[in-house]
């Protein structure tokens, strides 16, 4: 079936960059649709990604640099690795079929097939209770920026398969919001197949479409939307604004709230970003003087700032342990009853491991990283644990357990 085309176009600005990106998700969206259904891929849709690609390779740059606009006086250089190339993947396996682009992964990554081959062994013939998995970085390749990370086809057709046919429920937890944008925004699965749980689960939609939320404080929730609003107001400024453009830009998320401060271009000069980050925290302690409300977290890109929770010594902020027993109890998913899968590729994807294996020790593990420090962790944490260096391996053993 066709849909609406992408022309080719020539792309000058951050803004028009995104309007393509978001095009190639409406596109992709009703093509995995089809594929999924059964259908062939239509030649002028393919044309389209074509398209796309062309117009993104046509940005001015070199060496993988790009430079867009931000308005009429200041530029960006970007790197566009993750949109041109998941193209080019989505171009190839719609065109040749999954084979060559399996051929594809094995000529780029090193030691593809033993890794795939390690995963598919330790995990073949499993059905699995919950399939517990972070998005960026795990089953999607990383990229700069949020709002252009948009799903590529071979992927979602790869991981709606597995879920489908190996896992009872899957669940996406990713820090990014649900919507506007969010994870909702930059996927392409077709409806209801995955719980989509986002703000690092304190909000997801489940498999019938219906929205639920983490229950938060209304005077916590008072102080974030005060904090939320000053954020915006900030944002709006000329000489701010390029903090809600580059990397995750402004995510006002359910119980937290991330903004950029750099992305991974290092397209900010380092004082201008650590000045900007100065800000921020000043902001927050006007809100919060005593700290009871927010917990604030730098990670060298973004300022993530997060709203407490009662643990058990104390206040504490919202993490992906939380994430997983709440998500057990809204979904009854029934815990004990294994076996199960974690996936993610950072330290604070690994609390994942540690509240799936409290209730049951029939827990499988994946991790995508390169990390020592990771992997002893994830490996001490979990003993069914494999370590990939690539999510597109990691989609490639879900795939081929699927199949």
């Amino acid at each position: 079936m066709r849909h609406t085309p992408i022309e080719g176009q020539q792309i000058q600005t951050l803004k028009a960059f995104y309007a393509l990106m978001a095009q190639t998700r409406e596109l992709r969206l009703a093509m995995v649709k089809d594929l999924y259904a059964g259908a062939t891929a239509d030649a002028a849709d393919i044309g389209s990604l074509k398209n796309a690609l062309g117009s993104l390779e046509g940005i001015p740059g070199s060496g993988g640099r790009f430079q867009l606009k931000l308005d009429a006086h200041r530029e960006i250089e970007v790197e566009l690795d993750y949109e041109i190339n998941e193209l080019k993947k989505d171009i190839l396996y719609l065109e040749r079929g999954e084979a060559a682009l399996v051929t594809h992964l094995e000529e780029i990554h090193t030691d593809f097939r033993k890794h795939v081959d390690a995963g598919v062994a330790m995990l073949e013939g499993k059905k699995f209770n919950a399939f517990i998995t972070d998005r960026d970085g795990t089953i999607n390749n990383y990229c700069g920026r949020y709002r252009s990370s948009v799903q590529s086809i071979y992927n979602a057709i790869w991981l709606t398969r597995f879920a489908e046919r190996c896992c009872e429920n899957p669940i996406i937890i990713t820090s990014a919001p649900l919507k506007d944008p969010g994870i909702v925004d930059v996927s392409v699965n077709p409806e209801n197949k995955i719980v989509y749980a986002a703000s690092k689960g304190r909000e997801f939609i489940d498999l019938t479409g219906t929205r639920r939320s983490f229950k938060v404080a209304p005077e916590k929730q008072q102080i974030l939307d005060q904090l939320n609003e000053q954020l915006k107001a900030l944002v709006a400024q000329p000489e701010y604004e390029k903090y809600s453009l580059i990397g995750s830009g402004l995510q006002l998320k359910f119980g937290q709230t991330t903004i950029a401060r750099q992305d991974i271009s290092k397209s900010i000069p380092a004082e201008e970003s650590r000045a900007f980050t100065e800000k921020l925290t000043g902001i927050a302690a006007e809100l919060d003087p005593e700290k009871k409300n927010f917990r604030i977290e730098d990670t060298g890109l973004d300022v993530e700032i997060i709203l407490t929770i009662e643990g058990d010594d104390g206040l504490k902020d919202f993490d992906k342990a939380d994430s997983v027993n709440y998500l057990a109890s809204e979904l009854g998913l029934e815990m004990s009853r294994g076996p199960h899968l974690v996936c993610g590729d950072t330290g604070s994807d690994a609390p994942m491991i540690d509240a799936t294996m409290a209730h049951s020790k029939e827990t499988h593990a994946i991790f995508v990283t390169n990390e020592e420090e990771l992997r002893d962790r994830v490996m001490g944490a979990c003993p069914n644990a494999v370590i990939v260096p690539s999510p597109d391996m990691l989609v490639a053993i879900l795939n081929t357990l699927a199949r």
